[in-house]
């Protein structure tokens, strides 16, 4: 009787765990567009190489800069030296002519014949001491010049040396940033690939958090991205449009992360469509910003922005020619309504 009672409490413990066991798998799987796992790693890294590669730069071209400052020391402290060398020869000449002046003058007699010949001490004491002063003038001059020679070939060396150790480290400096700038041209060319697969599937994969640069802005308004080159500008026409270019075009690499111009709220993210991936934020007055084409967003709809806030990295979905970003100041947040973004930021202290 016990045996069975067990056996009836056994069973629905048995169903119990079978059903967790079920349902463990399903619970570690990850929402679709959570922005989770590889793809959070894969933007991060971009934004990480991207701005390695900035700082990359930077050394370098510092490095460019102070190398050649340090040419030109050597090569201005080479033609000093020149000079300096062609000054001892100069004096070296004037010795030479004066001891041959004095040979002419005296006939080339011994001191001891000048002295019978002498007109008298005074005379042949003051030619003696003018022979010697200008003797002792030339001899000192050239002695001073040495002494600068031997300076300014130190100076020479020490620049020389300073220069070519730079040059080196300009070379480390130069592998360093070719490597960086592999890295993330690769890493670039997977985010874009994932992003092309969003918007082929028609959806976002979610907002990546992306670490948020330390940077201690003093103006409302922004640019939407930092370094650029604008490209098609508001109202151009051309076959790649059906009518005339409702934004600004900011050529950009894949993965340039993009800033909010301005503080906002989150109006909108979507994939699909001619703008490929696209998020667009409300601003106070009524006005709305789209940010087009881009290969990832960092932002879910309703969050609210601050100016220069990272929302997301450029990329060429949708219809697009290549990567770039596609800006537009709108009064609605729907395509048709957009106004000049260009003048739209430069009432705000905006110059693009």
């Amino acid at each position: 009787m016990r045996s069975y009672r067990r056996h009836r409490l056994l069973v629905p413990v048995l169903l119990c765990a079978l059903a967790v066991l079920a349902a463990r798998p399903t619970a570690a799987l990850k929402e679709p567009g959570s922005g989770t796992g590889g793809e959070t790693g894969l933007s991060a890294e971009v934004a990480r190489l991207y701005e390695e590669a900035a700082v990359a730069t930077q050394q370098y071209e510092a490095g460019r800069a102070e190398a050649e400052e340090q040419r030109a020391r050597a090569q201005r402290a080479e033609e000093l030296l020149d000079g300096q060398r062609r000054h001892i020869a100069a004096l070296h000449e004037d010795l030479g002519r004066i001891a041959r002046a004095q040979y002419r003058s005296s006939g080339g007699l011994p001191v001891a014949a000048q002295m019978i010949l002498a007109d008298g001490p005074d005379d042949l004491m003051r030619g003696q001491h003018a022979f010697s002063q200008t003797n002792l003038a030339v001899n000192n001059a050239i002695s001073k010049s040495r002494r600068a020679e031997a300076r300014l070939a130190a100076d020479e060396a020490k620049a020389a040396a300073h220069w070519q150790a730079l040059e080196k480290r300009n070379a480390q400096l130069a592998g360093l940033k070719a490597d960086i700038e592999q890295k993330l041209e690769t890493a670039r060319s997977r985010l874009q690939g994932q992003a092309d697969a969003s918007v082929a599937a028609g959806a976002c994969r979610g907002a990546v958090r992306l670490d948020q640069p330390e940077t201690a802005l003093t103006s409302a308004w922004v640019a939407p991205v930092e370094t650029y080159e604008l490209s098609a500008s508001y109202g151009s026409g051309g076959a790649r449009w059906s009518s005339r270019h409702t934004g600004q075009d900011f050529a950009v690499p894949i993965g340039t992360p993009v800033r909010a111009v301005g503080e906002g709220r989150v109006e909108k993210v979507s994939c699909g469509g001619p703008f490929g991936i696209e998020i667009v934020l409300r601003h106070a007055g009524g006005y709305y910003t789209q940010y087009a084409h881009l290969a990832s967003v960092a932002v879910d709809q309703g969050q609210h922005v601050r100016p220069g806030q990272w929302i997301g990295q450029s990329g060429s979905t949708g219809n697009s020619t290549g990567p770039h970003l596609h800006f537009e100041a709108r009064v609605t947040p729907e395509m048709g309504s957009s106004v000049n973004p260009v003048s739209w930021l430069g009432a705000r202290g905006v110059s693009l």
